[in-house]
């Protein structure tokens, strides 16, 4: 948990602002939930190994013989810090379905805690950015989530990036074909989940250690080792074949395909339009929006998501720089019918704020940051005030700062803090006399 200096937060909320921006021009609508729930509900299962890493809060007014009454702390506590957003949101749909459209389109920008061992990357409270959709139950809904959010990336500069995709019935499909046992899946998924870490022979050594069925693991093994063509395949379902054993289930692929095309004949669109807009000549105006996209889209087989919830698609954000995901999600139809008691269809993408604030640089704000009337110690208070309220009437940013012996360190200090313009005030000063200077 960290503090941020001015700067920092300036910078901070300049991409919360360039993130909130893309999501609503892509139909979001942004909510707010509080920062603790029910700690049964945190606890429900719905939250997967997140779950573990729960803040509890201890209920109100404990007395000393119930504290030694309890069998474990968490008897006595009734409220949790939110892990994520999502619990929260299924909650929320719950409780105000009445009030939102049949297809709602949520923003939540906001901390969430859990009980991290910090790291690069991994902090104790940090901050998501979703955006959700509840109510549709096509793949327009991960068409629309993964084309705003690769909009979003594209907003912040951040270049490179990739969407590795997957959907967690081919997922379990293969399990089943490998020939794991049913209650074998979730043992099984948690050691493929570090497949990126520990390389192939790492997860064949780790399930036989589990002593998991060893004909699955053997047929896991030649799986692994099967020699693969590296021709290069657009992503579609050429490409999404070649990567899963026979059998895999032919609407699931023609699904994610059909993800693929939609988002690249948006990111289509998008170009054209953005070349009509600045005058730019179409290189080839002839050309249909292609079904068979280039797009910073990857099928993987192995992708797995630890959230227990997820129910079909599933996506992770990768970036070259850096070992660890940008943000995820996926489709998780069972969660809201959970508190609502009929199944409602729901999908999701966070991008994790903090891994991003790493990598992306905002070009410099354009606009004037600010007036800095620097004056001496002796003025009087209400002349200054006065003074600062008028230039303020400007719809200038102003601060009165006192007068220092080292003139040139307290000009380079204004600079740093963002201010663009300065002026020495004495007694005889006012609005109209300012004699404005840049900080240069």
């Amino acid at each position: 948990m960290r503090d941020f200096l001015p700067a920092d937060k300036a910078r901070r909320e300049r991409l919360l602002g360039v993130i909130r921006g893309s999501y609503r021009a892509h139909g979001f609508d942004e909510i707010e939930t509080p920062v603790v729930e029910d700690w049964s509900r945190l606890t429900s299962g719905l939250g997967g190994d997140n779950e573990k890493l729960s803040f509890a809060v201890l209920r109100r007014g404990v007395t000393t013989d119930e504290l030694h009454a309890a069998s474990s702390p968490l008897e006595l506590a009734d409220l949790g810090l939110r892990f994520d957003l999502t619990v929260p949101l299924a909650r929320f749909y719950a409780s105000h379905r009445a009030e939102l459209p049949a297809v709602f389109r949520s923003i939540q920008i906001a901390p969430v805690w859990r009980a991290e061992r910090p790291q690069k990357g991994r902090y104790r409270q940090f901050v998501q950015c979703d955006i959700d959709i509840l109510g549709e139950g096509s793949t327009l809904a991960e068409a629309e989530l993964i084309t705003a959010t690769l909009a979003t990336l594209d907003a912040l500069g951040l270049e490179g990036a990739d969407i590795r995709i997957n959907d967690r019935r081919l997922l379990i499909g293969m399990l089943r074909t490998f020939g794991f046992a049913e209650s074998e899946h979730d043992s099984v998924l948690i050691t493929i989940d570090k497949l990126d870490k520990v390389g192939h022979d790492g997860v064949i050594d780790e399930l036989t250690s589990k002593g998991v069925s060893p004909d699955a693991v053997a047929a896991l093994q030649a799986y692994f080792r099967t020699p693969r063509t590296m021709e290069f395949l657009p992503f579609g379902e050429a490409a999404i074949r070649k990567l899963l054993p026979e059998g895999a289930d032919d609407r699931v692929v023609a699904e994610l395909a059909g993800i693929g095309a939609a988002v690249a004949g948006a990111r289509a669109a998008a170009a054209a339009a953005h070349r009509a807009q600045i005058g730019e000549p179409d290189p080839d105006a002839t050309r249909d929006i292609p079904t068979q996209p280039d797009i910073p889209l990857t099928f993987d087989p192995f992708l797995v998501r630890g959230m227990g919830y997820y129910t079909g698609p599933i996506f992770e954000v990768a970036h070259p720089e850096v070992s660890y995901s940008l943000g995820g999600g996926g489709r998780y139809d069972g969660m809201i019918g959970r508190f609502l008691g009929s199944d409602v269809p729901a999908a999701g993408f966070s991008l994790g704020f903090e891994r991003l604030v790493d990598l992306v640089e905002l070009p410099a704000d354009e606009t004037d940051g600010g007036v800095a009337l620097v004056h001496d110690a002796d003025l009087d208070p209400a002349s200054l005030v006065a003074l600062k309220t008028a230039v303020i009437a400007t719809g200038a940013r102003v601060r009165l700062v006192r007068r220092t012996k080292n003139v040139a360190n307290l000009l380079d200090a204004l600079k740093a803090d963002g201010y663009s313009r300065f002026a020495f005030v004495d007694a005889a000063t006012g609005p109209d006399n300012l004699g404005l200077r840049p900080l240069d």
